[in-house]
């Protein structure tokens, strides 16, 4: 069985410094949980002891990201700057690992233009996706600016990851404050506002009608779909009134990929499958902020019935999705 994980971070610490040097209502409080444990470490590795630890898990491939909040906090010019060179750093890694590695792209969202030639680039040094997220400052994924992005990403074949992000500054005074700081943060972030803030991104692109206009794109949402196809009953209200040209649950199951990011929650897998299909489901860990050992994975993969169900979660739609010669791969290595 091969086993792809698509959803699997990393760290450039000249972009976490950064982000940390933004004032507080421009910055990204999230960077703090790179530092909890040993997973800045991680993070920061990239190399061989990045594939002793896939060892460890039985992954066959990882599909590198860089960890949140990427460059959309940053200036334009900063962003231009630090994207590329994400870009290229992960790209040496690849090629030093070619049967181990693969990328996504970061993309320098501040300036719409340059993200769509920085996709392009990185499609020609073989990433095979981008890994975006949902506000770039005070602009939301969906907004016209970025139509330009979406269409290069349709005519490329590179799925974009749509990542879970903290919420404002604004919306976490209202709504995520009031307790202790760790408290308030985790509520704002992995607890729950995270989450939210990526199905809503996925949804408002829905509902902008992105879908109709570049039907070849495709998304990627981590955590089993990010709440987003647990209120398809409520969501699909809103096709008429915006002017589809289907229900918002077709066109997730027609436009989104679903990955496991690591909850290997038998209920959450029975959910989706009830949602969506057996080939729109991915496999990831969420590297290195969750750590299942190969036993966990093991017992998840038996809720699978054996054959072309579980084939495909493991590798077989990564595969498809990513243009990823499954069969290449065993035979380089």
């Amino acid at each position: 069985m091969t086993l792809i994980a698509i959803e699997e971070h990393w760290n450039l610490p000249e972009l976490t410094s950064a982000v940390k040097a933004l004032p507080d209502d421009r910055g990204d409080a999230s960077v703090v949980l790179d530092e909890l444990g040993d997973n800045l470490e991680r993070l920061d590795d990239i190399g061989d002891a990045r594939i002793a630890a896939m060892d460890t898990q039985g992954v066959d491939l990882q599909i590198l990201s860089l960890a949140p909040p990427g460059t959309h906090p940053l200036e334009p010019a900063d962003a231009r700057a630090l994207s590329r060179r994400a870009n290229d750093v992960a790209a040496e890694a690849v090629r030093r690992h070619p049967t181990r590695l693969r990328a996504f792209a970061t993309l320098p969202m501040a300036d719409p233009e340059a993200a769509a030639a920085e996709l392009e680039r990185a499609a020609g040094l073989g990433f095979v996706g981008a890994m975006v997220y949902g506000r770039t400052a005070g602009t939301p994924l969906d907004d016209p600016r970025y139509d330009e992005l979406f269409a290069t990403a349709a005519a490329l074949r590179q799925p974009i990851f749509i990542h879970p992000q903290i919420p404002s500054h604004t919306v976490r005074e209202a709504v995520y404050s009031g307790f202790d700081p760790m408290t308030d943060l985790a509520l704002a972030t992995f607890g729950w506002g995270w989450h939210l803030e990526a199905a809503l991104a996925a949804l408002r692109l829905i509902v902008r009608g992105t879908f109709d206009r570049h039907p070849g794109l495709q998304l990627v949402l981590g955590h089993w779909g990010e709440l987003l196809l647990f209120w398809t009953d409520r969501t699909d209200s809103l096709s008429g009134l915006a002017g589809l040209d289907r229900k918002v649950s077709d066109y997730v199951r027609s436009h989104i990929h679903i990955t496991s990011s690591g909850m290997f929650n038998p209920v959450l897998l029975r959910h989706v499958l009830e949602v969506t299909t057996p080939d729109r489901l991915l496999f990831s860990t969420d590297y290195p902020f969750q750590k299942p050992v190969k036993a966990d994975i093991e017992k998840f993969l038996t809720e699978f019935p054996a054959g072309e169900a579980r084939d495909k979660f493991t590798a077989g739609n990564a595969g498809a999705l990513f243009g990823i010669d499954i069969a290449s791969l065993k035979e380089q290595e």
